[in-house]
C-alpha cells in the first residue's frame, strides 16, 4: 500500500477548535466592554464624590463660623459698615478722580448698595436720544 499525503495541513478538529475559540471571544466582547465602561463610570462617581464631600466639609464650616456672634458681627461691620449705637464710627472715603467726578461715575471702592442704587438711578434715566 501507498502512503496517502494530506494536501492540508488544517484538521477538521483544528477547525472546530478555531471556530469554538472565535464564538468565546465573541461572546466575552460585549461584557467586557461593559465592565470596563462601568468601571469608568465608578471612577468618575468617586471623583465626584470626593468633591462633593470638601464641598460639604467647607459648607459645614462656613455654617460653624456664621453660627458664631462674633464673625457675623465682624461681617456686618467689614461689609455693610454697619457699628452698634454706643459706637462712634467713622468711614474714610477716598476722594474720586477728576474724570470719574465729572462723569458721575461710581469707583470700586464704594459700597455694595452705592453701586445697586447708582445701577437704579442709571436704569430710570431717560435714554439719550
Amino acid at each position: 500500500m501507498a502512503a496517502v499525503t494530506r494536501s492540508t495541513k488544517l484538521t477538521g478538529r483544528a477547525a472546530l477548535l478555531a471556530v469554538v475559540i472565535c464564538a468565546i471571544a465573541l461572546s466575552l466582547a460585549y461584557p467586557v466592554r461593559e465592565y470596563i465602561a462601568q468601571r469608568q463610570q465608578i471612577d468618575q462617581l468617586l471623583a465626584q464624590q470626593q468633591t462633593m464631600s470638601a464641598q460639604v466639609k467647607a459648607l459645614q464650616q462656613q455654617d460653624a463660623r456664621l453660627g458664631q456672634a462674633w464673625y457675623v458681627e465682624q461681617r456686618a461691620r467689614d461689609e455693610l459698615h454697619m457699628c452698634f449705637p454706643d459706637e462712634r464710627c467713622y468711614e474714610v472715603i477716598p476722594a474720586k478722580s477728576a474724570t470719574a467726578a465729572a462723569a458721575g461715575k461710581s469707583t470700586a471702592a464704594d459700597p455694595w448698595y452705592a453701586r445697586l442704587w447708582e445701577s437704579v438711578r442709571r436704569a430710570d434715566a431717560a435714554p439719550d436720544r
